[in-house]
C-alpha cells in the first residue's frame, strides 16, 4: 500500500467518516479543517490524484489525529498470513505435498492483491 492510498483511506475512513456527512464536499472540507490543510491539498489526496506526493509531516499530522500509524496495516497482514501459512503447515493433511501447496497458494494470492 502506498503512502497516497494509505492517507486516502485514513481521510475517508477516519479523518472523515461517511457517518459525517454525505455530501463528499462537507467531509473533505471537514478533513482539512481538523488537519489544517488547504481544501485543495485534501482533495487531491482524497481522489488519490496520483501526480501528489504525500510530505512525511502530513502523515504524522494523519497519525496524530487517527492513531493509526503509517506501515502497521502491512505489519498486521504479513503476521496474520505468516499464522495462516504455519497453520498450513502444521496441519496434517492427506498427503505430504498438500500443505505445502496451500500454503504456496495462500502467499501467490496475498502477492497478487492491489
Amino acid at each position: 500500500m502506498s503512502e497516497l492510498v494509505w492517507a486516502q483511506t485514513q481521510l475517508h475512513e477516519a479523518v472523515a467518516p461517511s457517518a459525517l456527512s454525505s455530501h463528499i464536499g462537507n467531509r473533505i472540507r471537514h478533513a482539512a479543517r481538523v488537519l489544517k490543510w488547504k481544501p485543495s491539498r485534501t482533495k487531491d489526496i482524497w481522489y488519490g490524484d496520483e501526480r501528489v506526493s504525500i510530505r512525511p509531516r502530513e502523515l504524522r499530522e494523519i497519525e496524530e489525529y487517527t492513531g493509526v500509524r503509517y506501515g502497521h496495516a502491512e505489519l498486521t497482514e504479513i503476521d496474520q498470513l505468516i499464522s495462516r501459512a504455519d497453520a498450513i503447515l502444521a496441519c496434517a493433511g492427506e498427503g505430504a505435498g498438500s500443505p505445502v501447496l496451500a500454503a504456496l497458494r495462500a502467499l501467490a494470492g496475498a502477492a497478487h492483491r492491489p
